[in-house]
């Protein structure tokens, strides 16, 4: 076995350390959510916790790790006898985004149940975890089916797996870690909620604690099992802290004013439910029992907000991460101040739960590296939700540099570029969806022949037999009973009469928009609206768990604003600052969006593609600009790639430019009045839409 980066030699990132290790200290935290950019230590710190966790003790032959003192009654293993049993380090588990529902909970054999009678299972990854540690990487890749399984089963203690009546349940208690990098896409607020704890980690910008992490890092590559050896010491120390945390968890006592405060602080950030108030409640108890008290102050509450709060805060993708301190502390006074009795609001003199380890020190290797503010990512301020580009008066009508005519589709004279527009208010939009049966990934936008969802039809099993389809099954050995001599027992079953049920569900899609941002597109009020609109698709498009990519086209050429991503807070971050003016070069904004389809139909073939083009239709610059746009969309027809556009063009006089590109790609045209999913308009058009079917 590989020997483990030391977790005391870890360079900085106090708040990862810290949330760790609370909950190795108290594992009904309830698992900690670590996001940050890729090389920052995440894996490193999760493997590494793994060799300060106590040994444990389990059955002998026991698959389920069942304690020897307390057995699990129900255990597939058992019953067992308590007694004595062996002692063995603490497991980590790691799950791999590919894995499969029957890898995470286990696999029944539906053919042994069926024909056999035997209840024969093999344990999964949930079990293999049994007290010790389920280490998820890039979580948010993790499809939300499994995801769900994984939050149940930590929150509740336990797996079931139940399959054609057929139910195993075995205990499943583990300290849960994911990490993620925010710029592949956000998990759904409700799944965000199921993890206690979340910290943010950033690579620190200090020279000195740069070169440390490097020095560090080269000197373990060169010698791991020396490398580990120089730290013994200090990590059998906070493997005996961790210990003595544990053990005096049970005295630690949660007052009436802490929970007051608790309660406070929760309802000031307005967050849903009643698991942020639990967590908080948790977490400040194994503070206090990290830094050796028996009473949780004023300090630790503070600690456990910053720690359990900024995740639930967030209501969608473009809210902006963290929390406002000056809030907080504001919450937690009032809190204190109306409290009846006092004690609970004098803090710690060594602060709150003492801290982490020092850093540094070791032998050997360089300066001390640890401080209050080493590696810190405390930005204090990431609330504003962005950068504003003009006060109240720049964004209506008759703003400076800016005249409007007609459907206010005249630029400033000079056509040049023009400061960026801040997006209207989003709103819930139609439903868009790619017409056909695909095979991709799990969403909920378009049909799909998926794992999950309603039974639409049976074939014969390929492989492993995973979901049974019972009706066509009796009905493939019904014919047979009498040639297999049955006798009164039942149904006889053999392997060849098993049908897999298929079934139905919906898929995330490619939501690829090209935007049109030239000029005649540039009037303020307009603009704020069209990316207004914009701005509810990519929610829409968040909500159904899609890939998102934005191309926009002005001036003389179009460009791939942002590549496709399942992160569509970065797609609404590059959108707020788009600048507009300049020509129209429609044809080549398709065409851009024609090579970065190609692309990723390579890349993931059975991903289908949504294109959603947002302009007026008018294409000017260079030689017959109409028709080059109408061969570009003719293109991408002949490819069989689904589109929308919708149709910016406003005043009373209209081209209807944009439902002849819409005929031309092959798809249908909406107005931005049309989008909206309580449109009176788009009802009307529905209806007769249907009328016309009909």
């Amino acid at each position: 076995m590989s020997t483990p980066y030391p977790f005391t030699a870890i360079v900085g990132q106090d708040d990862l350390r810290l949330g760790l290790l609370l909950n190795a200290v108290s594992p009904a935290v309830g698992g900690v959510l670590v996001r940050g950019e890729k090389g920052t230590a995440k894996s490193t710190a999760v493997r590494s916790l793994a060799a300060l966790m106590p040994e444990v003790d389990v059955v002998a032959g026991c698959r389920f790790s069942c304690a020897p003192g307390a057995p699990d009654p129900a255990c597939p293993d058992g019953p067992h006898e308590a007694g004595t049993g062996v002692s063995r380090p603490a497991r980590t588990v790691e799950l791999p985004v590919g894995a499969s529902e029957d890898r995470l909970v286990g696999a029944l054999d539906i053919e042994r149940a069926l024909s056999e009678g035997v209840k024969a299972f093999e344990p999964g990854l949930l079990a293999d975890a049994h007290r010790g540690i389920l280490y998820v990487d890039e979580v948010n890749l993790l499809h939300d089916h499994l995801v769900d399984l994984l939050l149940d089963a930590a929150a509740m203690g336990a797996s079931y797996v139940e399959r054609e009546g057929v139910s195993v349940r075995h205990a499943a208690r583990f300290l849960l870690v994911g990490t993620m990098n925010p710029e592949e896409g956000e998990l759904r607020p409700q799944l965000l909620d199921r993890f206690g704890l979340t910290v943010e980690v950033a690579a620190s910008r200090e020279t000195d604690l740069r070169v440390e992490v490097v020095r560090r890092r080269l000197a373990y590559d060169d010698d791991p099992a020396g490398f580990a050896a120089r730290w013994a010491d200090e990590e059998a120390a906070l493997r005996e802290r961790i210990v003595a945390a544990r053990a005096l968890l049970p005295r630690v006592v949660l007052g009436d004013g802490v929970l007051r405060q608790i309660a406070a602080t929760c309802a000031a950030f307005e967050v849903d439910g009643m698991r942020a108030d639990i967590v908080m409640a948790r977490t400040a108890t194994a503070l206090a029992a990290w830094a050796g008290r028996e009473e949780v102050v004023a300090d630790d509450v503070r600690q456990a907000a910053l720690l359990a709060l900024p995740h639930r805060r967030r209501r969608n993708p473009f809210d902006a991460p963290g929390l406002d301190e000056d809030k907080l502390d504001e919450a937690l006074d009032e809190a204190a101040d109306t409290a009846d009795g006092g004690g609970d609001d004098d803090p710690d003199p060594d602060g709150p739960g003492g801290g982490v380890p020092p850093q540094g020190g070791g032998p050997d290797d360089g300066p001390a590296t640890d401080g209050p503010d080493d590696g810190g990512t405390d930005d204090g301020g990431t609330d504003d939700g962005g950068t504003d580009t003009g006060g109240p008066e720049d964004n209506g009508p008759g703003a400076p540099g800016r005249e409007e005519t007609g459907g206010g589709d005249t630029p400033a004279p000079g056509g040049g570029e023009q400061q960026p527009v801040r997006a209207g208010e989003p709103f819930r939009t139609k439903m868009l969806s790619v017409p056909g049966l695909g095979e991709g990934a799990a969403g909920r936008r378009s049909r799909a022949r998926t794992e999950h969802g309603r039974t639409t039809g049976s074939r014969r099993p390929e492989g492993a037999l995973t979901k049974l389809h019972l009706a066509a099954t009796v009905q493939a050995a019904a014919p047979h009973q009498r040639a297999r001599g049955r006798s009164g027992r039942g149904l006889v079953v053999r392997r060849d009469d098993l049908r897999q049920a298929t079934r139905e569900g919906r898929e995330g899609n490619l939501v690829l928009f090209v935007v049109d941002a030239s000029g005649s597109m540039a009037a303020r009020q307009r603009m704020s609206a069209v990316k207004g609109a914009v701005m509810s698709l990519l929610l829409d498009a968040y909500q159904r768990r899609d890939k998102v990519g934005l191309v926009t086209f002005r001036g003389r050429d179009a460009e791939v604003a942002l590549p496709p991503t399942s992160s569509v807070d970065a797609a609404a971050a590059r959108l707020e600052t788009l600048p507009t003016g300049g020509r129209t070069p429609l044809a080549a904004g398709l065409l851009k969006a024609h090579d970065v389809l190609r692309v990723e139909r390579l890349r993931d073939p059975s991903r289908r593609a949504l294109l959603v083009v947002v302009t007026d239709g008018r294409a000017t610059g260079g030689v017959d600009p109409v028709a080059l746009a109408a061969r570009a969309g003719r293109l991408h027809a002949s490819e069989g790639t689904a589109s929308v556009v919708v149709d910016c063009e406003s005043g009373f006089v209209r081209l209807g430019l944009a439902a002849q590109l819409a005929r031309d790609l092959g798809g249908s045209a909406v107005t931005l009045d049309e989008l909206r999913a309580d449109s009176i308009a788009g009802l009307v058009k529905d209806i007769t839409a249907t009328g016309r079917a009909a």
